[in-house]
């Protein structure tokens, strides 16, 4: 948090919203960048995203060791429900039995990594900042916690998406087959001077299809994640108006029930938001993958 002489509303959202990009630099003023600039490597969002990615790997990979054949505990009762859900909904975008082996596993791991990213969000928005400025000595340290609400991660997470469907268009139609179907699809003609004047407006579009589905992709989970964390940092301001002040208005303790009552509100649609969002980002990735199975 900045110093209580710089501690305005303004200067608290600000704050909140600039990522670590240097452990020599984490004072405020250093350090700082746009959300949308990719000059710098944005270091909190890089650790939390690779910390929960271990956790749930090690989460998935003990329900496996654990699977038993006979009356499941709650555990292996939980997991199994979700592979199983994850599953029928790659069979039922997916109708390429040898694909949905990778795909499928794929799919899951997507959605319980973009889940813990997003359930982040979820903590006190000062909790682990005051944590680290407690490590680190520094009093106006930057650290942002919830790594989808930074454009790099959601970029990121798609531009893998997209790698995959470059592969199963190959894998599935061929290098010739996809060269042509780029060339020759969604314009396709039968007349051949009409199909060589339709080959460079063919491979156009298809080169935006592919760069437009990327970037939604990653817009819409960051989009959504970034707005509720800024919910959350204005829901804060409530209850840190008192506090920072120093004096005792006849506002403040109104402010600071409205704080509770309107927190525990947005946190509890919330758990909507977070959960749905993984939900979104999965399917997208069979939708997108299935379409790479799709001959045109």
């Amino acid at each position: 948090m900045a110093s209580s002489e710089a501690l305005t509303p303004a200067a608290y959202i600000k704050h909140h919203l600039q990522s670590l990009t240097s452990l020599s630099d984490v004072t405020e003023g250093q350090g700082l960048q746009n959300i949308a600039d990719f000059s710098f490597v944005n270091l909190d969002a890089i650790f939390y995203g690779v910390l929960l990615g271990v956790v749930v790997c090690y989460v998935l990979r003990q329900a496996a060791l654990k699977a038993t054949s006979g009356v499941p505990g709650r555990f292996q009762a939980a997991v199994e429900l979700l592979f199983e859900f994850v599953d029928d909904m790659c069979k039922s975008i997916i109708h390429n039995e040898q694909s949905r082996k990778v795909i499928a596993p794929v799919g899951l791991t997507i959605f319980t990594w973009v889940l813990a990213m997003n359930a982040m969000d979820m903590l006190p928005v000062d909790f682990l900042p005051r944590v680290f400025q407690g490590m680190t000595g520094e009093h106006h340290a930057l650290m942002r916690v919830v790594p989808t609400a930074d454009l790099n991660t959601g970029l990121a997470l798609a531009s893998g998406v997209l790698l995959l469907c470059f592969y199963y268009n190959i894998k599935i139609k061929g290098l010739g087959g996809w060269s042509h179907e780029l060339i020759s699809a969604p314009f396709g003609t039968s007349n051949l001077y009409a199909k060589i004047v339709l080959m460079p407006i063919n491979f156009a579009m298809n080169v935006l299809e592919f760069f437009s589905k990327t970037v939604s992709h990653g817009m819409r989970l960051f989009g959504n994640m970034y707005a509720g964390e800024l919910v959350f940092l204005l829901i804060a301001l409530l209850g840190g108006a008192w506090a920072s002040s120093g004096s005792v208005s006849l506002l403040d303790p109104i402010l600071f029930v409205f704080h509770i009552l309107t927190g525990l509100a947005w946190a509890i649609f919330h758990i909507l938001v977070i959960t749905l969002q993984a939900f979104i980002f999965m399917a997208l990735t069979f939708v997108y993958l299935g379409q790479a199975h799709d001959h045109h």
